[in-house]
């Protein structure tokens, strides 16, 4: 028979042991509730970001990159860091130091080193790699993105073909390769819609960054009668410049090189694309695929700069024919080719 005594601190030990018991669930329960009001944002370290670049930062399509980097930077709170001016003997070295630190998104351009970038890729397939290429998408994680703009290039073009007073138009562009000739293109395709007496002259200058080279080619092709030209490259609106012809620009928004000779030109923006890559890695969904398609207009990838000082001087028709075809090719109801032939000069 057990006494009162013995039966009284049994009883209060199980309280005690009830109560430490609720205070530990307690606290179990409140460090939970803190985990989930916080989410997952706090919880987990910052997104590292890295990019790899062939050409310098300065370079239109590289900088277009970078920009929309340092506002996902700004907006979406990941850490970034760069290289540029990567020689093809390194680009492999820089990439697998990237991985290796923790880098979980790498993005970069790959043209002059695809087989080097879709190496390293996929000896990291725990890494994200986004990359601009030429070729498809290869799993699991090799994403690729590339600058889709001959929409606004088109546009363009018809600016130029109704501007031109010698019924000449040029381009000078880095190589014949699909993704820059489709641009050339586009561009002599819309001049050709508008003015059919116009002729297309081209030069590709052999590299993707070379400012005196470009300049050197746009003032033989002004010399031979050209005066509207589309810079493709860096050096070309200063030949415009020197030479009084006009100058459509490309890839960003150039009017403040000289601003009397640039009237507008197509705009790259990454933003959309990059925000995207960004979106999949941190929700844990990263996939392979083809991001061209953030590059078209429709997805606000891509748009015509806007005219600054051209605004009062550009043709009140002009402006209204380019108007009305941004909006039909907006709504689907127009649609620019993709011809990625090497154009020829006529």
């Amino acid at each position: 028979m057990v006494s009162h005594k013995t039966k009284g601190s049994h009883i209060a030990s199980a309280i005690a042991r009830v109560a430490k018991v609720s205070a530990l669930a307690g606290i179990f329960a409140l460090a939970i509730f803190a985990a989930v009001s916080a989410g997952p944002a706090s919880a987990a370290e910052k997104l590292k970001v890295a990019a790899v670049f062939e050409t310098p930062i300065e370079e239109p399509w590289v900088n277009q990159i970078h920009v929309a980097l340092l506002k996902a930077k700004a907006e979406l709170g990941i850490e970034y860091v760069w290289s540029e001016s990567v020689k093809s003997a390194d680009f492999g070295r820089v990439m697998r130091d990237y991985a290796e630190g923790g880098y979980g998104l790498i993005v970069g351009d790959a043209f002059g080193a695809e087989r080097i970038a879709r190496r390293v890729a996929k000896d990291y397939p725990k890494v994200a790699f986004v990359f601009g290429s030429g070729i498809g998408p290869a799993e699991p994680n090799f994403a690729v993105f590339d600058n889709w703009i001959h929409e606004p290039a088109y546009l363009s073009g018809m600016i130029a073909g109704k501007m031109t007073k010698k019924n000449v138009v040029g381009v000078v562009a880095a190589m014949a390769i699909p993704e820059v000739s489709r641009l050339s293109n586009a561009f002599c395709a819309g001049a050709k819609e508008v003015n059919d007496k116009v002729k297309c002259k081209f030069s590709f200058i052999g590299s993707f960054f070379d400012p005196p080279k470009a300049k050197e080619a746009a003032l033989a092709q002004i010399e031979a009668g050209v005066d509207v030209i589309y810079a493709e490259r860096f050096g070309v609106v200063e030949a415009a410049a020197e030479k009084g012809v006009l100058a459509i620009s490309n890839m960003s928004d150039q009017s403040s090189l000289a601003p009397d000779t640039v009237i507008t030109g197509p705009v790259w923006d990454m933003w959309p694309t990059i925000k995207y890559a960004v979106a999949m890695v941190q929700s844990g969904v990263f996939t392979a695929q083809d991001l061209g398609g953030f590059s078209y207009m429709g997805k606000g990838g891509s748009y015509l700069a806007p005219y600054h000082a051209w605004d009062s001087k550009l043709p009140a028709d002009v402006k209204k024919m380019v108007a009305d075809r941004t909006q039909e090719i907006l709504d689907g109801t127009f649609r620019v080719d993709v011809d990625e032939s090497t154009p020829q000069s006529e």
